[in-house]
């Protein structure tokens, strides 16, 4: 993570009171720079959390920020008056500025939110409570801003989810081959283009457009220190429109095994069901209620699919030279594909006991 900003510079443009005290990395996110801020208001301490947004990535970061204030704002009243109700959305401050982000000399953006005690995220999951709890909170956020006003939210990365663009993307990593990385990635390149015709499979079943987050690893979701709740969904850089079971996919991708995301030892990839059980039951639980019943026939596959398109994403920026993601070694994307495609191939052998289970649900 990049460290050299004036962090108490970054800090003094919002409207945060006292003063700075100290800052450290923040998380293991692999896009942009967070930090973990104290600062000291009459000698009580207060802690921030101060994100500079990657605008690489993100090429319209204001327009990512007006969509968290509107998402934020929308969910803030609907759990208004609930218990503990300021643990339960992500709660921005405003710039001097009176704007919900701050943009400094060097052009970066920046955004402060307050700091959530008391939780913290998982990047594996380690019971199905726990699994369970997770969905319930990325069900019950997409029904909260089901009826978020017009206009659209803004699409902060085209296409996130646009299967065949990503399998398309590969394909071009594939004929470029810009760092010579194509014939040592050859097993996984043949494991991913004989799957082509998975990629559009969501997208042809007529799914209605959600608010969705978009990026639903179980480390995007607060669980209570002391209740074991799922209180708050965070990283909410690609809330936008997609479909609902991006998401519900995106869990099961991050939860079903027990291996890390980047497992060298493909033997630890595994599919556990009844962690498979527990998200199905924690996401109905909040999301069946407007569910179709092509989105619910489609709920068990939608795991399979978002597992092998972000495995087309590892790839394809290995062979690209480690563009997008962070990577922390050598080869660091190959092992992110190769643990992905491991889980397709389990998912695939399960697919129909997963269904059944869900039709069990109702």
């Amino acid at each position: 993570m990049t460290t050299n900003y004036d962090l108490s510079a970054v800090t003094h443009a919002f409207q945060i009171p006292g003063q700075f005290v100290t800052a450290a990395p923040y998380g293991s996110g692999h896009i942009n720079d967070s930090f973990s801020v104290e600062y000291d208001d009459a000698g009580r301490r207060a802690r921030y959390l101060v994100q500079r947004i990657n605008h690489r990535i993100f090429t319209d970061p204001i327009g990512l920020m007006q969509n968290i204030e509107r998402v934020t704002v929308h969910l803030a009243a609907k759990v208004a008056g609930q218990p503990d109700s300021g643990r339960r959305v992500l709660s921005l401050l405003p710039a001097r500025t009176g704007l919900a982000w701050h943009v400094d000399a060097d052009g970066n953006t920046w955004r402060a939110y307050h700091f959530i005690s008391g939780a913290r995220s998982y990047d594996v999951v380690e019971s199905p409570e726990q699994a369970f709890q997770a969905a319930r909170a990325f069900g019950q956020f997409q029904s909260l801003l089901a009826d978020l006003p017009a206009p659209p939210l803004l699409e902060t990365i085209p296409g996130f989810h646009h299967t065949p663009t990503r399998f398309a993307q590969l394909e071009r990593a594939l004929a470029a081959d810009a760092v010579g990385r194509a014939a040592s990635a050859r097993r996984e390149l043949d494991f991913a283009l004989a799957r082509r015709s998975i990629t559009s499979v969501l997208l042809e079943a007529g799914l209605p457009s959600r608010v969705t987050h978009n990026d639903t690893k179980l480390n995007n979701v607060l669980i209570d220190d002391t209740t074991g709740e799922g209180v708050c969904v965070i990283d909410l850089d690609t809330v936008m429109p997609g479909l609902a079971l991006y998401d519900f996919g995106d869990m099961v991708r991050t939860t079903v095994s027990p291996a890390a995301e980047d497992e060298r030892d493909l033997s630890r990839v595994a599919l556990q069901m009844p962690m498979f059980e527990a998200l199905a039951r924690g996401y109905l639980a909040s999301a069946g209620s407007f569910l179709t019943a092509a989105e619910r026939q489609l709920l068990a596959f939608s795991g399979r699919v978002i597992t092998f398109e972000i495995g087309l994403r590892f790839l394809a920026d290995h062979l690209n030279g480690d563009t997008y993601f962070k990577v922390h070694r050598e080869g660091h994307n190959l092992d992110r594909a190769r643990t992905q495609f491991r889980l397709v191939e389990l998912l695939e052998q399960e697919q129909p006991r997963m269904e059944k289970l869900v039709e069990s649900l109702g």
